[in-house]
């Protein structure tokens, strides 16, 4: 089953699969790299204050061995020169170790960014496990592992072999030199072997990096059920979606239907088409939709109107611009400014003749052709 699931590991890592992996401590690593990161810094910091570490060890050097008469019959004097000797060293080392901890620290950024994780430090009985440490050893990782020690080993090798061949006839010299002339020259043969160490371990670096990338890439891929399920946890079930937006557009129909009662006219195709208008000069600058629609959702809004005495207009093309052209809640675009305007004249001239009882009144007639522009009229429909 295992070795299936490992098959069936075909697509990327998303990027909430990388970040959960980050949160459990699952980071791509190179201890290859950090070794290159903390030896190049250590052989920088020689070689940058090799003059003050080499005159403060000869310092320290003649301070330890050196004493006055006093400090034979003092049973404490070794352990307090000891002491400061110590003292003296560490401080004299303290610029090399802080290089190499600000590389240490560096490392895991050259890879992706360091990570903390408490998951990754807490206990886990899976890892006493000898049938899975056994596996551990014996897999591509442990392969990987035994390789760059070999390959390391032989680097090293082969560049002692190299600096003792190329130093040769110094390294002897050495004996016949003064003790100044020849720690020099000792210095110098150990800067080049340090040199060439760092180049070496720098060629393993370089091949142990792409290759942990690769690794924990692989490591992490997902299966197509595994990103399925991922796509319906962050962004939902596409049922339960479907059943909330069927929800979402029965509450607005709901109440846009609310709103028809409400409307001074329903402008009409007069069958595919409804919209029903409202304008109020005291808020609004321009009438404005409070509900449209088509085939069925129309016909209700115009029973919807009779039921309540709003006037019901056939304008079919200014019918089909405003549906086409124009939302619930929004005002009637400026290019139908006049028609619509010669509708609302017309209603306000009807309920004025009814009050009026047709008494002193003539009964107000609509325009036979609305100005509606032919670019705004999306046709008849099928």
């Amino acid at each position: 089953m295992a070795e299936t699931s490992d098959l069936e590991r075909s697509e990327p890592a998303s990027s909430r699969r990388l970040e959960q992996g980050r949160e459990e401590g699952q980071v791509p690593q190179s201890r290859e790299l950090a070794a290159f990161m903390v030896l190049m810094s250590s052989v920088a910091g020689f070689w940058m204050m090799g003059d003050w570490f080499a005159q403060h060890a000869a310092g320290i050097f003649r301070k330890g061995l050196s004493f006055g008469r006093e400090a034979a019959f003092d049973s404490h004097a070794m352990g307090n020169s000891f002491t400061a000797l110590s003292w003296d060293a560490l401080l004299l080392a303290a610029p090399i170790f802080l290089l190499c901890i600000a590389a240490a620290i560096a490392t895991p950024f050259l890879m992706g960014g360091a990570v903390f994780s408490p998951k990754a430090l807490g206990f886990d009985f899976s890892r006493l496990n000898p049938q899975k440490g056994l596996g551990r050893i014996f897999s591509v990782q442990g392969v990987a592992e035994m390789v760059k020690a070999i390959l390391k080993a032989f680097l090293v090798g082969v560049i002692l072999y190299w600096v003792v061949r190329h130093e040769q006839a110094d390294l002897f010299a050495l004996l016949s030199l003064p003790i100044e002339s020849g720690l020099a020259s000792f210095a110098s043969m150990l800067l080049l072997a340090a040199l060439a160490l760092v180049v070496g371990v720098a060629l393993v670096a370089g091949i142990d990096v792409p290759f942990q990338l690769w690794q924990y890439y692989s490591k992490m891929r997902m299966t197509k059920e595994e990103l399925r399920q991922e796509s319906k946890e962050s962004e939902g079930d596409p049922q339960v979606k479907a059943r909330v937006r069927r929800q979402q557009r029965e509450l607005a129909k709901k109440r846009m239907m609310s709103e028809v009662p409400k409307a001074d006219v329903v402008v009409t195709n007069p069958s595919h088409f409804a919209v029903a208008l409202k304008y109020d000069s005291r808020n609004m600058s321009a009438p404005e939709v409070v509900a449209k629609g088509m085939n069925l959702i129309a016909q209700r809004i115009r029973e919807l109107a009779e039921e309540h005495g709003v006037p019901l207009i056939e304008a079919p093309p200014l019918a089909r611009a405003l549906y086409r052209h124009s939302d619930v809640g929004d005002q009637v675009p400026a290019q139908l400014y006049t028609a619509v305007a010669e509708v609302m004249a017309y209603v306000y001239q009807l309920h004025q003749f009814l009050a009026d009882g047709g008494r002193n009144l003539l009964e107000p007639r609509l325009p036979a052709v609305l100005p509606v522009p032919a670019e705004m009229d999306p046709g008849v429909p099928e």
